[in-house]
């Protein structure tokens, strides 16, 4: 007991201190987490606008197959992603493996089947009289999207913030794709997991700190527009 109070004292005093090594892979996590949200969320909001608002054929199992996705494993989406860029694959000549690129693709392989399916359920989420209303007033098709998006903001925001949590928590894609190297690919998860098994105590519990106080920020916005939106 008396070891783990000294870890927990030691990693709020690498915390304070702004420890390079702590801060590098605090950086780092958040770097490669916001970049794959980000270009996730511009792929997906025009992706789930697409299905929201045209109907075709097989249209409910496309979005029972992307709600099946939310819970996919992230060690098969990590094998997935090395299998198409290794040497031997589909995008081996791209040479980006064991690189934060990867990692940013491999997030965003990760968190858009959650982007999509929360977004749509957004959209669908709006008042059909806004939809007959606009139409009414001489909106066109686009213009009609644009005021649907606009009125479910909320829950894109709320979709965004989850993918985001989802992102920065996952580790077993981390390792994968990354290699989990010193100075360049090490993130939150990857880096406790390697001290944890080292008995490095007082960094791992230092960076747990960190990702836990990470998910506790993207808690409470998430909860803050959730009752902005009342859109659960």
């Amino acid at each position: 007991m008396t070891e783990v109070w000294h870890g927990f004292t030691t990693a709020v005093g690498l915390i304070v201190s702004f420890d390079s090594q702590v801060m590098e892979i605090a950086g780092r996590s958040l770097m490669i987490s916001m970049s794959a949200t980000v270009l996730a969320s511009l792929v997906c909001l025009p992706l789930a606008s697409l299905i929201h608002f045209n109907h075709f054929p097989g249209k409910r199992l496309v979005i029972n197959i992307i709600q099946t996705l939310f819970s996919l494993p992230t060690v098969i989406v990590g094998l997935f992603v090395f299998i198409l860029f290794s040497r031997a694959g589909l995008l081996g000549g791209l040479n980006i493996v064991f690189t934060p690129t990867l990692m940013v693709i491999g997030q965003m392989v990760l968190i858009i089947p959650i982007l999509l399916g929360l977004i749509i359920s957004a959209l669908s989420g709006v008042n059909k009289a806004l939809v007959d209303t606009a139409i009414s007033l001489g909106a066109s098709g686009p213009q009609v999207a644009l005021a649907v998006i606009r009125e479910a903001r909320y829950g894109v925001i709320g979709a965004v913030i989850m993918g985001f949590g989802r992102a920065i928590s996952e580790v077993g894609l981390a390792i994968m794709v990354g290699g989990n190297i010193k100075g360049f690919t090490r993130v939150l998860t990857t880096a406790i997991s390697l001290e944890s098994a080292k008995g490095e105590l007082e960094l791992s519990i230092a960076l747990g700190m960190i990702l836990v106080s990470i998910a506790l920020i993207v808690n409470l916005a998430l909860n803050r527009v959730q009752q902005r939106g009342q859109w659960f």
